[in-house]
């Protein structure tokens, strides 16, 4: 990607992450705590990335907004449709391996 100038690549990245917002909200079987077991990261991870980079840069957002960006409505409904309880091997893991980003 070195030749490829800053706002291109600023470009890519964007789609990339609405691709990968997107896939994550038709994906609504795979479970937040699943993303974290697996990935280190899930849903709330990516909108509070949104919401620190949108503070860094002193656009206003909410943590709200950040969320019902990336779920595509907002988190309380979103989790009313699609969260399922956690089961307890679930939990297990995502306390063994969790880690601070």
């Amino acid at each position: 990607m070195n030749k490829i100038d800053e706002r291109t690549r600023t470009e890519l990245e964007a789609a990339v992450f609405r691709r990968l917002v997107e896939h994550l909200r038709n994906r609504t079987d795979v479970q937040n705590i699943d993303l974290m077991n697996l990935a280190g990261f899930c849903r709330n991870c990516l909108s509070n990335w949104m919401k620190d980079a949108a503070d860094e840069r002193s656009v206003p957002m909410t943590k709200d907004e950040s969320r019902e960006a990336v779920y595509g409505m907002p988190y309380e409904e979103w989790k009313q449709r699609h969260q399922k309880e956690a089961g307890g091997e679930a939990k297990a893991v995502l306390e063994k391996t969790r880690t601070p980003h």
